[in-house]
């Protein structure tokens, strides 16, 4: 059984991402859809 490849995001990504979430004010699964992520994603 192989496992699924993790992706991996830069700090750039995960800065512009809490910022949405953090300065713009939207929902984490607002500021997901944005970024292109899952939801489980933004919450780690």
């Amino acid at each position: 059984m192989t496992g699924r490849n993790r992706r991996n995001f830069s700090p750039e990504f995960r800065l512009e991402a809490a910022q949405l979430v953090l300065d713009q004010h939207y929902t984490v699964a607002t500021a997901a859809t944005a970024m292109n992520v899952g939801k489980s994603t933004m919450d780690k």
